[in-house]
Protein backbone atom coordinates (compact mmCIF):
# COMPACT_ATOMS: atom_id res chain seq x y z
CA UNK A 1 0.00 0.00 0.00
CA UNK A 2 2.80 2.43 0.91
CA UNK A 3 4.59 1.72 -2.38
CA UNK A 4 1.38 2.41 -4.29
CA UNK A 5 0.91 5.67 -2.39
CA UNK A 6 4.49 6.75 -3.14
CA UNK A 7 4.00 6.00 -6.84
CA UNK A 8 0.83 8.07 -6.98
CA UNK A 9 2.46 11.01 -5.19
CA UNK A 10 5.49 10.85 -7.48
CA UNK A 11 3.18 10.86 -10.49
CA UNK A 12 1.36 13.89 -9.08
CA UNK A 13 4.66 15.72 -8.54
CA UNK A 14 5.69 14.97 -12.13
CA UNK A 15 2.41 16.37 -13.45
CA UNK A 16 2.83 19.54 -11.41
CA UNK A 17 6.40 20.05 -12.59
CA UNK A 18 5.38 19.61 -16.24
CA UNK A 19 2.49 22.03 -15.81
CA UNK A 20 4.73 24.57 -14.07
CA UNK A 21 7.24 24.31 -16.90
CA UNK A 22 4.54 25.03 -19.49
CA UNK A 23 3.27 28.04 -17.55
CA UNK A 24 6.81 29.35 -17.12
CA UNK A 25 7.30 29.11 -20.91
CA UNK A 26 4.03 30.95 -21.53
CA UNK A 27 4.95 33.81 -19.22
CA UNK A 28 8.50 33.96 -20.58
CA UNK A 29 7.17 34.32 -24.15
CA UNK A 30 4.59 36.93 -23.19
CA UNK A 31 7.03 39.10 -21.24
CA UNK A 32 9.66 38.78 -23.96
CA UNK A 33 7.09 39.94 -26.50
CA UNK A 34 6.28 42.93 -24.27
CA UNK A 35 9.98 43.74 -23.94
CA UNK A 36 10.79 43.53 -27.66
CA UNK A 37 7.49 44.44 -29.30
CA UNK A 38 7.78 41.26 -31.37
CA UNK A 39 4.21 39.98 -31.54
CA UNK A 40 5.40 36.78 -33.26
CA UNK A 41 6.56 35.68 -29.81
CA UNK A 42 2.90 35.57 -28.78
CA UNK A 43 2.30 32.65 -31.14
CA UNK A 44 1.82 29.36 -29.34
CA UNK A 45 0.90 30.87 -25.98
CA UNK A 46 -2.79 30.03 -26.47
CA UNK A 47 -1.93 26.49 -27.62
CA UNK A 48 0.15 25.96 -24.48
CA UNK A 49 -2.81 27.16 -22.45
CA UNK A 50 -4.86 24.21 -23.70
CA UNK A 51 -2.09 21.89 -22.45
CA UNK A 52 -2.09 23.68 -19.11
CA UNK A 53 -5.86 23.23 -18.83
CA UNK A 54 -5.45 19.51 -19.54
CA UNK A 55 -2.91 19.25 -16.72
CA UNK A 56 -5.28 21.20 -14.48
CA UNK A 57 -7.93 18.49 -14.95
CA UNK A 58 -5.41 15.67 -14.61
CA UNK A 59 -3.90 17.00 -11.40
CA UNK A 60 -7.30 17.63 -9.88
CA UNK A 61 -8.21 14.00 -10.60
CA UNK A 62 -4.91 12.71 -9.23
CA UNK A 63 -5.41 14.63 -5.98
CA UNK A 64 -8.96 13.41 -5.58
CA UNK A 65 -7.91 9.80 -6.19
CA UNK A 66 -5.12 9.99 -3.62
CA UNK A 67 -7.47 11.45 -1.03
CA UNK A 68 -10.12 8.80 -1.71
CA UNK A 69 -7.78 5.80 -1.82
CA UNK A 70 -5.19 6.55 0.87
CA UNK A 71 -6.71 9.04 3.33
CA UNK A 72 -3.35 10.80 3.89
CA UNK A 73 -2.63 12.64 7.14
CA UNK A 74 -0.16 15.22 8.44
CA UNK A 75 2.56 16.17 5.92
CA UNK A 76 1.12 13.95 3.19
CA UNK A 77 -2.29 15.58 3.55
CA UNK A 78 -0.77 19.06 3.49
CA UNK A 79 1.08 18.15 0.30
CA UNK A 80 -2.13 17.08 -1.45
CA UNK A 81 -4.01 20.18 -0.29
CA UNK A 82 -1.11 22.39 -1.39
CA UNK A 83 -0.91 20.61 -4.73
CA UNK A 84 -4.57 21.34 -5.41
CA UNK A 85 -4.06 25.00 -4.56
CA UNK A 86 -0.83 25.32 -6.56
CA UNK A 87 -2.51 23.65 -9.52
CA UNK A 88 -5.25 26.27 -9.43
CA UNK A 89 -2.76 29.15 -9.20
CA UNK A 90 -0.65 27.83 -12.07
CA UNK A 91 -3.70 27.49 -14.30
CA UNK A 92 -4.57 31.12 -13.62
CA UNK A 93 -0.99 32.19 -14.40
CA UNK A 94 -1.38 30.49 -17.76
CA UNK A 95 -4.56 32.45 -18.39
CA UNK A 96 -2.77 35.66 -17.48
CA UNK A 97 0.02 34.91 -19.97
CA UNK A 98 -2.65 34.66 -22.68
CA UNK A 99 -4.18 37.96 -21.54
CA UNK A 100 -0.79 39.68 -21.53
CA UNK A 101 -0.12 38.49 -25.07
CA UNK A 102 -3.43 39.97 -26.23
CA UNK A 103 -2.52 43.39 -24.82
CA UNK A 104 0.99 43.17 -26.25
CA UNK A 105 -0.53 42.82 -29.72
CA UNK A 106 -2.43 46.07 -29.16
CA UNK A 107 0.53 48.05 -27.76
CA UNK A 108 3.52 46.70 -29.69
CA UNK A 109 4.03 50.03 -31.48
CA UNK A 110 4.39 51.93 -28.20
CA UNK A 111 7.67 50.47 -26.97
CA UNK A 112 8.97 53.84 -25.75
CA UNK A 113 5.80 54.42 -23.73
CA UNK A 114 6.02 50.94 -22.22
CA UNK A 115 9.60 51.55 -21.07
CA UNK A 116 8.82 55.03 -19.75
CA UNK A 117 5.82 53.79 -17.78
CA UNK A 118 7.78 51.21 -15.78
CA UNK A 119 5.57 48.31 -16.91
CA UNK A 120 8.55 46.40 -18.24
CA UNK A 121 10.35 46.61 -14.90
CA UNK A 122 7.21 45.37 -13.17
CA UNK A 123 6.80 42.53 -15.68
CA UNK A 124 10.38 41.33 -15.22
CA UNK A 125 9.94 41.33 -11.42
CA UNK A 126 6.71 39.35 -11.68
CA UNK A 127 8.33 36.87 -14.08
CA UNK A 128 11.22 36.37 -11.65
CA UNK A 129 8.76 35.81 -8.81
CA UNK A 130 7.03 33.04 -10.78
CA UNK A 131 10.30 31.33 -11.69
CA UNK A 132 11.46 31.52 -8.07
CA UNK A 133 8.24 30.18 -6.60
CA UNK A 134 8.24 27.26 -9.03
CA UNK A 135 11.76 26.44 -7.82
CA UNK A 136 10.62 26.75 -4.21
CA UNK A 137 7.80 24.25 -4.83
CA UNK A 138 9.96 21.76 -6.74
CA UNK A 139 12.76 21.87 -4.18
CA UNK A 140 10.47 22.45 -1.14
CA UNK A 141 12.52 25.52 -0.23
CA UNK A 142 10.68 27.84 2.14
CA UNK A 143 13.49 30.42 2.11
CA UNK A 144 12.83 31.06 -1.58
CA UNK A 145 9.09 31.12 -0.89
CA UNK A 146 9.53 33.76 1.81
CA UNK A 147 11.62 35.89 -0.55
CA UNK A 148 8.77 35.76 -3.07
CA UNK A 149 6.38 37.04 -0.40
CA UNK A 150 8.69 39.96 0.27
CA UNK A 151 9.00 40.78 -3.45
CA UNK A 152 5.25 41.25 -3.87
CA UNK A 153 5.20 44.65 -2.19
CA UNK A 154 7.66 46.07 -4.74
CA UNK A 155 5.37 44.93 -7.57
CA UNK A 156 2.35 46.50 -5.87
CA UNK A 157 4.22 49.79 -5.50
CA UNK A 158 5.21 49.76 -9.17
CA UNK A 159 1.60 49.08 -10.13
CA UNK A 160 0.43 52.13 -8.20
CA UNK A 161 3.10 54.31 -9.80
CA UNK A 162 2.33 53.01 -13.30
CA UNK A 163 -1.38 53.69 -12.89
CA UNK A 164 -0.70 57.29 -11.86
CA UNK A 165 1.78 57.77 -14.71
CA UNK A 166 -0.66 56.48 -17.33
CA UNK A 167 -3.56 58.57 -16.03
CA UNK A 168 -1.37 61.69 -16.15
CA UNK A 169 -0.23 60.73 -19.65
CA UNK A 170 -3.80 60.40 -20.92
CA UNK A 171 -4.72 63.79 -19.48
CA UNK A 172 -1.67 65.45 -21.05
CA UNK A 173 -1.85 63.67 -24.42
CA UNK A 174 -5.38 62.60 -25.43
CA UNK A 175 -3.98 60.83 -28.51
CA UNK A 176 -2.49 58.25 -26.13
CA UNK A 177 -5.74 57.42 -24.33
CA UNK A 178 -6.25 54.12 -26.16
CA UNK A 179 -2.73 52.65 -25.72
CA UNK A 180 -2.58 53.90 -22.12
CA UNK A 181 -5.91 52.21 -21.41
CA UNK A 182 -4.51 48.92 -22.72
CA UNK A 183 -1.40 49.38 -20.60
CA UNK A 184 -3.45 49.96 -17.44
CA UNK A 185 -5.17 46.61 -18.03
CA UNK A 186 -1.83 45.01 -18.88
CA UNK A 187 -0.32 46.28 -15.63
CA UNK A 188 -3.24 44.77 -13.71
CA UNK A 189 -2.63 41.39 -15.36
CA UNK A 190 1.04 41.56 -14.37
CA UNK A 191 0.13 42.52 -10.81
CA UNK A 192 -2.19 39.50 -10.65
CA UNK A 193 0.63 37.28 -11.93
CA UNK A 194 2.71 38.39 -8.94
CA UNK A 195 -0.26 37.76 -6.63
CA UNK A 196 -0.65 34.18 -7.87
CA UNK A 197 3.09 33.61 -7.36
CA UNK A 198 2.64 34.87 -3.81
CA UNK A 199 -0.25 32.47 -3.28
CA UNK A 200 1.92 29.55 -4.43
CA UNK A 201 4.63 30.67 -2.01
CA UNK A 202 2.08 30.66 0.82
CA UNK A 203 1.12 27.10 -0.07
CA UNK A 204 4.75 25.96 -0.07
CA UNK A 205 5.10 27.38 3.45
CA UNK A 206 1.87 25.69 4.53
CA UNK A 207 3.07 22.35 3.16
CA UNK A 208 6.58 22.50 4.63
CA UNK A 209 6.08 24.41 7.90
CA UNK A 210 2.39 23.78 8.62
CA UNK A 211 1.89 27.56 8.82
CA UNK A 212 -0.99 29.51 7.30
CA UNK A 213 0.44 32.85 6.17
CA UNK A 214 -2.31 33.85 3.72
CA UNK A 215 -3.53 37.45 4.24
CA UNK A 216 -0.93 37.94 6.99
CA UNK A 217 0.13 41.39 5.75
CA UNK A 218 -3.50 42.52 5.62
CA UNK A 219 -4.18 41.31 9.16
CA UNK A 220 -1.01 42.97 10.46
CA UNK A 221 -1.88 46.25 8.73
CA UNK A 222 -5.38 46.30 10.25
CA UNK A 223 -4.00 45.48 13.69
CA UNK A 224 -1.48 48.31 13.35
CA UNK A 225 -4.28 50.71 12.41
CA UNK A 226 -6.35 49.56 15.36
CA UNK A 227 -9.06 48.00 13.21
CA UNK A 228 -8.73 44.57 14.86
CA UNK A 229 -8.58 44.34 18.64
Amino acid sequence: MQDHFTQEVDSLKTSLIKMASLVDEQVEQAIRALETGDINLCKGIKAKDLEVDAYDNLIQTQCENILALFHPIATDLRFIISSMMVNNQLERCGDIAVNISKRVKRTSEYNALIKESGILEMALKAKTMLKSVIDSFIHTNTEIANNVLLADEAVDELNRNIFKFLIDKMQAEPALIEPCSHLIVLAKHIERLADHSTNIAENVIFYMDSKIVSHMKKFQRHQYNGEIE
